[in-house]
Parts: C-alpha cells; sequence; structure tokens
C-alpha cells in the first residue's frame, strides 16, 4: 500500500469518526431536550407529596417523555390562581377551591379524583364541653377556614341540624390560628381536616363532635385547565395510571408512608399514623357520582351567598369514567 493510499484511507477515516461523533454527540443534545416539562401543584402531606418522595412518578413519566417539576403551595386557592395564571400545568385541591374558581370564570377542569376523607374531617370540641349534637352548636362561636372543605362541611352540617350560619358565629381563620384559639377555649367548636383532627385529638385532648361522615367526603382532586387538557390527553392519562399506582403502593405500605409524611409535615409519627390509619389511598378517573358530589357544594354555596352564580360541574369536565 503506497504512502499516497495510506493517507487518503487516514483522511477518510477521520472525516467518517468525525461525522459520526458530531451526529453522536447531536443525538445526545436531542435525548437531552426532548422530555416535555409538566408542572404540578401540591400541598404538604397530600396524594402528590407521596407520590413526590415515593419517586416513581418522575421515574413513569421520564420513560414516556416527560419531565414531572413540582411546585408546593400554602393553599387550594393559591394553586387555582397560579393554574389560571399559567405557572402550573396542574394542581392538586380539595373538594372546595375547584368550586369557587368555576364560580369566578376560572378555567378548569377535573382530571382524577381520590378516595373519600370524611373519617379525618371533623368539628371538634374541647374535652370538658357539654356539647353532645350539631344543633348544640347554636350560638357557640365555630373556627373554619374560608374556601376550604371545613367551610362546607360546616355549612353541611348545620343544614342537616335545622341551622343555618346566622345560628352561629361563623369564625374564619387559618388552621394554625385555629389550633392555638382551640387550645386556649377562644372558640366553642373548631371545623377541620388531617392531620389538624388527629393532631388536635392526640397533643390537645379533643373530642369529636361529629365527623364527615354523610356530610362531607372531602377528596383530592387533580385538576388542570380544558385548555391544557385538550392539548395534552396523553400527559392526564398518564398521570393518573401512575398516581394511581402509586395509591396502591401507599395503601399497601402505611407505615412507610407514615414516616414519609411525618417528616413532610413536621409532626409527631403518632399523629400522622392515626392520620394514615383511618384513611384509604386511590387516584382514579372521573365518575357520574363525584360530579353530584361536587354540585352539592356548588348549591350550598350558592344558597349561602358564598358564590354569586350557580353554576354546572359537568360543565367542566372533558370526560367521565362512567
Amino acid at each position: 500500500m503506497t504512502q499516497l493510499v495510506r493517507k487518503t484511507m487516514l483522511v477518510i477515516f477521520l472525516f467518517l469518526w468525525a461525522v459520526c461523533a458530531i451526529y453522536g454527540y447531536t443525538q445526545t443534545i436531542e435525548k437531552k431536550t426532548t422530555l416535555q416539562t409538566i408542572t404540578i401543584g401540591y400541598q404538604k402531606g397530600d396524594p402528590i407529596d407521596i407520590a413526590k418522595q415515593h419517586g416513581e412518578l418522575i421515574k413513569n413519566m421520564k420513560k414516556q417523555g416527560y419531565k414531572i417539576v413540582y411546585r408546593e403551595f400554602a393553599d387550594g386557592a393559591a394553586e387555582m390562581q397560579a393554574l389560571a395564571s399559567g405557572s402550573i400545568d396542574y394542581a392538586r385541591t380539595g373538594d372546595t377551591p375547584p368550586v369557587t374558581a368555576q364560580a369566578s370564570k376560572t378555567d378548569i377542569t377535573y382530571i382524577a379524583v381520590g378516595a373519600s376523607k370524611s373519617s379525618g374531617s371533623a368539628i371538634l370540641i374541647p374535652q370538658s364541653s357539654s356539647l353532645s349534637k350539631i344543633s348544640d352548636l347554636k350560638g357557640k362561636r365555630i373556627a373554619y377556614t374560608q374556601g376550604t372543605s371545613s367551610q362546607y362541611l360546616l355549612l353541611s352540617a348545620l343544614k342537616k341540624a335545622g341551622l343555618s350560619s346566622s345560628d352561629v358565629t361563623l369564625v374564619n381563620m387559618k388552621q394554625t390560628d385555629a389550633s392555638i384559639a382551640f387550645s386556649q377555649g377562644k372558640i366553642d367548636a373548631w371545623v377541620t381536616w388531617n392531620p389538624y383532627t388527629a393532631q388536635a385529638e392526640v397533643s390537645q385532648n379533643a373530642k369529636v363532635l361529629t365527623t364527615g361522615k354523610g356530610l362531607s367526603k372531602n377528596r383530592d382532586f387533580l385538576l388542570s385547565t380544558k385548555s391544557i387538557a385538550k392539548k395534552n390527553k396523553k400527559v392526564s392519562s398518564y398521570l393518573v395510571k401512575y398516581l394511581s399506582q402509586d395509591m396502591k403502593w401507599a395503601n399497601n405500605n402505611k407505615s412507610e408512608v407514615s414516616k414519609l409524611l411525618a417528616k413532610s409535615l413536621s409532626m409527631k409519627q403518632s399523629v400522622i399514623e392515626k392520620m394514615v390509619k383511618r384513611r384509604d389511598f386511590t387516584m382514579t378517573g372521573i365518575t357520574s357520582a363525584v360530579l353530584k358530589e361536587q354540585q352539592s357544594i356548588a348549591n350550598l354555596f350558592y344558597e349561602e351567598g358564598l358564590i354569586n352564580k350557580k353554576i354546572t360541574i359537568k360543565d367542566t369536565v372533558l370526560n367521565t369514567t362512567n
């Protein structure tokens, strides 16, 4: 082989190597940037928080071409604002925020729903209280948090007992402030949800006047906007599928979930164990029965003047499972 031939072959080899190297590098960069970012809003201790700490949702969604980003919020109202502004794509809230959001013409749609948490929702009274039934609340000072499941539970309980909001003194407070007021005897009753219910029972010797059973389901909801959901049907279906798997894991590993949430919520292990023990973890598609529950909230809020227009919950839903 002549020297010229050798040089020619070397040049060809180097050229081909360079092309392959550049192509390979380009492909690597493309793979790193092809993931579509999906931002989910959540609150400490909720199903999204559990999925976040479990770590499987990020892995599963990455396999499908999506990067999950989590954003923590203090409450559902803040999540609804973030959803409306487009700073998040999905939000996990309770049952009341989507109702008030729809009434204010926020573009929302229901994606998934969790199991009832009625056993952990409660109207609490001090251990020394003489109150024994809901009708005894007449004329009493009751703490709740506006725009949350506690508001609906209270109104629902009063209505069942033949009372109205005008028959009691409503005290709108953040749950942390209500806890302090309760311990100081400044309120006669406190409407709340887990983990506050469990914490009050364990640390403040609180009694349960009534739970949410038969009054309020207090479900978790995964929400989005219609515009985002229509463009991301696959994303929504994947989220329902993988969150459902995470919740099945949570049901089968409640001891581990308790440890995760105790750390996340910075609460005593005994409090979190009490909370986790009395609830089921699920995440499924929206059903017509769930829509009826949400409509009941909307109807009562309209009757009480809390929303200024009648709304139809099913108008927000793209698909139901039955």
